[in-house]
């Protein structure tokens, strides 16, 4: 059996007998010799690069809402220098920093891409999960393209999984065609087959697979998450990275709980909303007419609290001790909402009516919601309290769940900016520390504020880099010429990223008691959200409050 350090999974080396080196063929490709089949990549820079690898079947027509089917074993050696289809999605958002060019759209899309270093035996293997609100993006985004991180002594991989209508969609026809009984969670589904492909192929690429970080940034770290909170997803990973993830409740399939309506319920409107008579016409409809659809329709997707791929609220499974005992690194930025304000509520226009509005939202919690976001700028303190209600709140809700679990858990705060990103009002939006890790400056989408090329950034970019890959090698960020990053969860320290890195003792002191405070009572109420709805947007308190 394999022993290692913190968050190793144990793994039966007989498995690796089938490991076999990698090769080149006459044209001096690279061929990997897998256990799923032979493959062709490219070699550029001393890695070897392998894309659109399946590692399940297309999910389309019939196979449309049904649980990932493992590809069988190929013969010949299938070419894998190009990316995989992306999985359908709508066009993004009008001006949205975040659009850049991603591979051509199409239902053939859970497939993966590989970065490992020529030579590589037994490194620890990263596996990354997009963001873009389970709704839009893909593995093989130039943004989170691997090789620099590779570089550092890993193999990287980043997956697809489906998104939107085609990846979240629950309904009664689906519950009834499962074995189980249930519906919903395909695109996590989809997550637990890459990562159940990763365990039996990558040793072949010289990863270890009893040394699997899983890693992701908001949806991407949302489904971190949910991974661990997932009984399917056990002993798959054996550390995770969750990068400004969001706890909020989500539906359950068939009761109506903490202001959700029933996925099920949710879903079979959505499917009158579309004209459809039932998912037969719906596996009919053209997939890319069917995501710009569910999105005008105000399908908004997420995982659904099934009892079986997800038990129960992330966050009570967090409190009960249920997640995966893995180590985990989290953290958020300092201006998560400014690249996100369609989530500000409309804005009282004086301090007086913001204060007299949070009042009357929030009774006795008034005073310490005042004192933490006050009057004097009312646009930055809401920006401020939906920060804290989606991110922030969740890294140390988080963090405080993986103490009492006996885990460790090393908290950031990415508070940096830079000459572009602060004249367009983005000081350490949301996302902006994807290019630092990466190191993607050069690659971001072009409405990206563009990133200076000096020594400091690429500095910060480097300790970053090095933080977490010596995080995924054996479970302690370190980074040459950085300060040494403490286990939150043993000290209550953090990570504060503003130009060099720096150990801070706490991160914006009363921002998660009030919060906590806030969750605690809107659960105990169950029949209110605990997502953005926070500041003005409150909702009133009920009669007898």
């Amino acid at each position: 059996m394999h022993e290692g350090g913190p968050g190793h999974v144990p793994f039966d080396r007989l498995a690796l007998r089938h490991r076999r080196a990698m090769t080149r063929d006459a044209s001096g490709a690279c061929i990997a010799h897998l256990p799923a089949g032979d493959v062709r990549g490219t070699l550029s820079d001393g890695l070897r690069i392998y894309k659109g690898i399946p590692y399940a079947l297309p999910p389309a027509g019939e196979r449309r809402w049904r649980p990932p089917a493992p590809v069988p074993r190929w013969q010949g050696v299938r070419d894998a220098t190009n990316p995989g289809e992306a999985c359908p999605q709508p066009s993004r958002r009008a001006g949205s920093i975040y659009a850049s060019e991603i591979a051509p759209i199409g239902e053939d899309c859970l497939c993966l891409n590989v970065w490992v270093p020529e030579g590589a035996r037994d490194l620890p293997v990263v596996v990354w999960i997009h963001g873009g609100s389970l709704i839009w993006g893909a593995g093989s985004e130039a943004l989170c393209d691997g090789a620099a991180l590779a570089r550092r002594g890993a193999v990287v991989i980043s997956i697809n999984y489906r998104l939107g209508v085609f990846g979240w969609l629950a309904h009664p026809e689906l519950s009834a065609e499962s074995p189980d009984g249930v519906s919903g969670n395909y695109g996590l589904l989809d997550q637990i087959a890459a990562l159940e492909w990763v365990r039996d192929n990558v040793a072949a690429f010289g990863g270890d697979p009893g040394n699997v970080t899983v890693a992701g940034e908001s949806a991407g770290a949302l489904s971190v998450l949910y991974l661990m909170a997932s009984p399917a997803a056990r002993g798959l990973f054996g550390k995770a990275i969750a990068q400004s993830a969001y706890m909020g409740s989500t539906p359950a399939l068939n009761e109506a709980r903490h202001g959700h309506e029933p996925a099920e319920a949710a879903g079979a409107r959505l499917v009158e909303k579309l004209g459809a008579r039932g998912m037969a016409d719906l596996r009919a409809m053209d997939a890319p007419a069917l995501a710009e659809g569910a999105l005008r329709a105000g399908f908004a997707p997420a995982g659904t609290v099934d009892g079986r791929v997800l038990p129960g609220q992330l966050v009570e499974i967090f409190e009960r001790g249920g997640q995966a005992k893995v180590p985990l690194l989290a953290g958020f930025n300092s201006g998560e909402v400014r690249s996100l304000r369609f989530l500000m509520p409309p804005l009282p226009e004086t301090a007086a009516a913001y204060e007299a509005e949070i009042r009357r939202r929030y009774g006795d919690l008034a005073g310490r919601f005042l004192a933490q976001y006050p009057s004097g700028d009312v646009e930055e303190s809401t920006l401020a309290c939906i920060r804290d209600a989606l991110y922030g709140w969740t890294v140390l809700k988080t963090a405080q769940a993986q103490k009492a679990a006996g885990q460790p858990a090393f908290v950031y705060y990415f508070d940096h900016t830079y000459p572009a990103a602060h004249a367009a009002g983005l000081d350490g939006f949301h996302a902006a520390e994807l290019p630092y890790l990466f190191g993607t400056a050069d690659a971001t989408p072009p409405l990206w504020p563009a990133i200076p090329a000096t020594e400091a950034e690429a500095a910060l970019s480097r300790a970053i880099g090095d933080y977490w890959i010596s995080f995924a090698r054996n479970g302690a960020p370190r980074a040459e010429g950085a300060p040494g990053w403490p286990d939150h969860a043993a000290a209550g320290a953090a990570m504060h990223f503003r130009g060099a890195p720096r150990v801070s003792e706490g991160i914006l002191p009363g921002m998660f008691e009030l919060t906590d405070e806030v969750v605690r009572r809107r659960r105990a109420a169950g029949d209110v959200p605990w997502n953005w709805n926070v500041g003005v947007a409150a909702p009133l308190p009920g009669p007898g409050a």
